[in-house]
């Protein structure tokens, strides 16, 4: 039972006895009407007594049930989570607590709605940061360059898989680290700082710069933007890293290959030029002399011709615009058709010139021109570099079991530098030993190897020694 319970329960017990003493004292008056004084004055303490206890109980039962219904009110709001009150029955008698209470509540009960609405308007604009967070991180992680993200702390917050690989670490266990503990790089570091901290002074930079990736140097075009928050301060930084290695490198080669044509179509005008203006001078007097200098021009304007047409050959195959015919045709054939125009080259330099052909029978599904050219670009080195007396011996067969055919050129040439082989299907290239012998673009091979591997997907290949020879070999697919 508890206190407040006990408490009335005492109350009434004695206002019940109060109540019971004056109705005896009463009685005793009326009876006797002789009552002395001092048993008069007793009657009237009892029934003042007995009146006030009456009293008393009641007003105790009317604030214990007002009580009693605010307490019942609290625990409900509790249990309920609503805020209010409203009281009834007796407890106008506690107005001077329950009103002042009630206003209380009531502008709690507001302020706890308006933070209730705050707080889904919180919760939506959360929901979007996080949706736009993810898309920005999905956008970010599926860019190849390198992305890296700092705060205006200089701390790690965002890369993806591109900037781990490059810089060596990972996310997982460098974010919020600051970025001079992550990256190794101190020129980078130092660019992430200078932008932070030049602010909004730039919308974006771009430099280059060149990271050590696993001994292999590469170059990067770094862009560096400010990130700039709300109210115009600078929150972080974004740097984004594409790898210019090899546009840098196709630049050169581009560059190189200008110049290259350039000095290439410059060495037969030149001669042309000169010819043509002893020509003019009437230095040819006689008409020997005039009929050698006629073969010279002609002889620079057939080498002038050769290397256009080799160089818009290349270009076509390389830009996939080189119209490509095919249809089946005999290797043994094609090889022969060129053996017979290398004739008389090989009688000048009274080289002897050997065939090993197979049979007719099995046939390549090839464009016949381009495969000719082929060969005979090789048949013509092979002569070209060859002194007087060698040998050049062109042999094609065809490996059933690997179902393909394959030519080889065989000379006793000068041969190729063992460090000189990995470049000989470059453009422009020449063996420096080769350059005195013979007069050449360096494109002849070039082009080799894309009629064969490009267009026909075939495979080209080289084994030489110096001051022994060369073998020239290419293999293409069979029909069936």
């Amino acid at each position: 039972m508890t206190t407040t319970k006990r408490m009335g329960l005492a109350s009434a017990a004695i206002a019940l006895l109060g109540a019971a003493a004056a109705y005896a004292i009463a009685m005793l008056v009326v009876r006797t009407q002789a009552v002395p004084s001092a048993a008069m004055c007793y009657a009237m303490l009892g029934l003042i007594a007995a009146l006030t206890a009456v009293v008393l109980v009641v007003f105790w039962r009317s604030t214990f049930r007002a009580a009693g219904a605010i307490g019942g009110q609290l625990r409900d709001m509790v249990e309920t989570g609503q805020i209010g009150m409203v009281m009834t029955g007796g407890a106008d008698r506690l107005d001077k607590i329950a009103h002042p209470l009630n206003e209380v509540l009531t502008d709690v009960k507001e302020q706890i709605e308006d933070l209730r609405a705050q707080n889904r308007e919180l919760e939506i604009q959360s929901r979007v940061a996080a949706a736009e967070k993810n898309h920005t991180e999905a956008i970010i992680f599926s860019i190849s360059d390198a992305v890296l993200v700092t705060s205006k702390f200089d701390e790690l917050i965002l890369a993806n898989q591109a900037a781990e690989r490059l810089l060596g670490f990972e996310l997982s266990t460098a974010l919020r680290e600051n970025i001079e503990r992550v990256i190794s790089d101190g020129t980078l570091v130092r660019l992430v700082r200078e932008t932070r901290a030049h602010g909004q002074s730039f919308t974006r930079k771009v430099v280059e710069h060149t990271i050590d990736q696993r001994g292999e140097p590469r170059t990067f075009s770094i862009t560096l933007s400010c990130v700039v928050g709300p109210a115009n301060e600078v929150s972080g930084v974004v740097a984004v890293l594409h790898d210019i290695t090899r546009e840098k490198e196709i630049a050169k080669m581009k560059t190189d290959f200008v110049s290259n044509v350039s000095h290439e179509l410059k060495t037969p005008l030149s001669s042309i030029k000169a010819y043509v203006e002893m020509l003019v001078d009437g230095e040819a007097e006689d008409e020997t002399t005039r009929r050698e200098f006629y073969e010279i021009i002609s002889s620079e304007t057939d080498r002038l011709h050769r290397l256009i047409e080799n160089i818009l050959n290349i270009s076509r195959i390389e830009s996939g615009v080189v119209k490509v015919v095919r249809e089946p045709a005999s290797l043994t054939a094609i090889a022969k058709q060129v053996l017979d125009v290398a004739v008389p080259q090989a009688r000048l330099k009274h080289i002897e010139l050997v065939d090993r052909l197979a049979p007719m029978y099995h046939q390549i599904e090839a464009d016949r021109d381009m495969i000719y050219q082929a060969v005979l670009n090789l048949v013509s080195n092979a002569l070209k570099y060859t002194p007087d007396g060698g040998k050049v011996t062109v042999s094609v067969f065809v490996e059933e079991r690997r179902g393909v055919a394959l030519c080889q050129v065989a000379d006793t040439g000068m041969g190729i530098p063992t460090e000189d082989l990995p470049h000989i299907f470059d453009k422009f290239f020449r063996v420096r030993a080769s350059k005195r012998m013979a007069k050449g673009t360096g494109l002849g091979l070039t082009l080799v190897k894309h009629i064969v591997e490009t267009v026909h997907d075939g495979k080209l290949s080289v084994t030489s020694e110096s001051g022994k020879g060369s073998t020239f070999s290419f293999e293409l697919p069979i029909l069936t």
